[in-house]
């Protein structure tokens, strides 16, 4: 399992995306206001995700 890095864009729960903002050592925090929809949505700004329930749709060197 690859483990999202500072930085990367990450995909979970259909379709929501994050930037990854501090890696634990079983879950990353993610800064959700980068979607464009986000206060359509009525979430906290942001969320913790185990590193088994997430995407990796770009990271910080792509």
């Amino acid at each position: 399992m690859k483990v999202a890095e500072v930085g990367s864009i990450v995909e979970f729960k259909d379709g929501l995306q994050g930037l990854v903002e501090k890696v634990n050592e079983n879950s990353v925090i993610v800064d959700l206001t980068i979607m464009d929809n986000f206060h359509e949505l009525e979430m906290e700004e942001k969320t913790v995700i185990n590193h088994k329930r997430y995407k990796i749709l770009h990271t910080k060197d792509a």
